[in-house]
């Protein structure tokens, strides 16, 4: 079972909580227990799962991406978007996560963030369940 999310992200850099939008695709497979695989098909984002209570968490994380890869930084490729390819590098495309009761099996402080590095742009989120 596949459903394809589309996440509109709002900076350049940006941790936005899709939480919800995944549990809806979920609910709207069907999907009672079993395994979900969340992907990004983009080469300038990425997923991170991370608290999701105190937005200071993110700010954090994009403030030390910004330091070890800054924007400023001269870099080869001419599109101009290196720092975006390498932090998305870093964090990863995807998350393999349970599903209890038709819902992520998340923790309590946990949430699950597109990273976007290169926006503001639409970007797709593919949700794929292997049911358990």
């Amino acid at each position: 079972m596949i459903e394809r999310l589309s996440v509109t992200s709002d900076a350049r850099e940006q941790l936005k909580d899709i939480t919800d939008e995944v549990n809806s695709a979920l609910r709207k497979m069907g999907a009672a227990g079993g395994i979900c695989q969340v992907f990004v098909p983009h080469t300038t984002a990425g997923l991170v799962v991370n608290e999701n209570a105190d937005p200071a968490v993110c700010s954090d994380m994009l403030d030390w991406l910004e330091e070890a890869v800054p924007q400023g930084r001269p870099f080869g490729h001419a599109e101009g978007n290196s720092p975006a390819h390498i932090k998305a590098t870093l964090v990863g495309q995807s998350a393999t996560l349970p599903v209890e009761r038709g819902r992520l099996a998340l923790g309590t402080w946990q949430g699950v963030f597109l990273a976007e590095f290169d926006g503001p742009r639409q970007r797709t989120v593919v949700v794929n369940v292997v049911d358990g």
